[in-house]
């Protein structure tokens, strides 16, 4: 699969190179040219504009802060319509640890699509630390790691593509409403890890279908 990367931050290159071990063809795409040329280079991807990420993947990973999402999307054009949309960003407020949300109580998943008319959008990936997606596998007690994903049923097989290529297991959370869920449950585990636990272990969840904390 083509995979193109909106964003050249610490999960790009967490999740970039576990997809390019797998055989996937990657493109990163940053607002800062050397600095997207430079991650490419040590995981073995391609590198361009956000333009040219969002034109060459047959999916395409959002990655970038919530501050710099709607720049983001708008630098992509409409290239993102039609296509699976993988959002692993959260929207929290790390001064209290409250979750941000975007119009009527959108998360910011649902912003992407409001954004990017046409894209198929899911949220995926925004459970755990950039770390634990660079473990090969991230796996957990001998068990892989199962991941939390929901949106448009459109783009769920190629988020499945995406989680089983790092060696993890998808777990289908609904439609694209439940974001807002994902989001919210994100936001303990980003409290927990600036309160100074072990990425490795704040919360992870595991195959068969039950969770399990650490």
């Amino acid at each position: 699969m083509k995979i193109g990367v909106l964003g050249a931050g610490a999960m790009t290159e967490a999740l970039a190179a576990g997809w390019v071990r797998a055989g996937h063809d990657v493109l990163i795409g940053g607002r800062t040219p050397a600095k997207a040329e430079a991650l490419a280079g040590r995981v073995g991807a391609r590198s361009g504009t956000l333009r040219d990420a969002a034109e060459f993947g047959d999916a395409v990973l959002v990655a970038v802060r919530r501050e710099g999402l709607a720049d983001t999307i708008a630098a992509a054009g409409g290239a993102l319509a039609g296509k699976p949309v993988i959002d692993c960003g959260n929207a929290v407020d790390t001064a209290d640890f409250s979750q941000v949300t975007y119009r009527d109580g959108a998360s910011m998943a649902e912003e992407i699509a409001r954004l990017a008319p046409g894209a198929h959008v899911v949220k995926a990936f925004n459970q755990a630390h950039a770390s634990v997606w660079a473990m090969t596998p991230p796996a957990f007690d001998g068990r892989p790691l199962a991941v939390p994903f929901a949106g448009d049923e459109e783009a769920k097989p190629a988020a499945r593509t995406l989680i089983t290529a790092l060696g993890a297991e998808p777990l289908d959370a609904g439609d694209l409403r439940q974001a807002r869920n994902l989001e919210a449950m994100a936001i303990v585990v980003i409290r927990l890890l600036f309160s100074g636990h072990d990425p490795h272990s704040v919360f992870a969840f595991t195959t068969p279908n039950r969770p399990t904390t650490r």
